[in-house]
């Protein structure tokens, strides 16, 4: 390995044993779950939110390093975001703070099960407070051009 490579290596792993914003928020705006079946990911996450922005998120769940890697590193972008800027983060943003950018497809949806959590969960918050329709309509869209 390089160094570069060993140092985003102990990152993941730092991570996956010592992940961040991890709990739950009991007084949550809204929260989501999913899974990746194939590796065994199952995380949920909570989001706090006020005046149109993520004051404070965590996840629960169990994942494999790579998962709990990218829900920490995601966690910390989205937190203090407004929704516009959290609609925006892509999976660049979550993959080039690890070095995962060349990833194998297989671990894939490990790395981005966060981030489809996320989505899914802003889009149900915005859905619930949303009041004309094409904003609906383009929230599905968007929610079903993901991936």
């Amino acid at each position: 390995m390089t160094g570069t490579a060993d140092i985003y290596h102990e990152m993941i792993i730092d991570y996956s044993r010592n992940p961040i914003n991890f709990g739950e928020i009991k007084d949550h705006d809204v929260t989501f779950h999913d899974s990746n079946p194939l590796c065994g990911d199952s995380i949920d996450i909570d989001m706090k939110i006020d005046d149109n922005k993520v004051t404070d998120i965590k996840f629960h769940g169990n994942g494999c390093a790579i998962c709990m890697a990218c829900s920490s590193v995601l966690t910390e972008i989205t937190k203090g975001k407004t929704l516009d800027e959290v609609r925006k983060i892509d999976k660049n943003d979550i993959l080039g703070e690890l070095g995962l950018e060349h990833l194998q497809a297989v671990r894939i949806k490990c790395a981005l099960l966060s981030l489809k959590v996320v989505k899914s969960a802003l889009y149900t918050y915005m859905g619930e407070h949303l009041n004309d329709s094409p904003d609906v309509d383009k929230l599905k869209e968007e929610a079903a051009n993901l991936y």
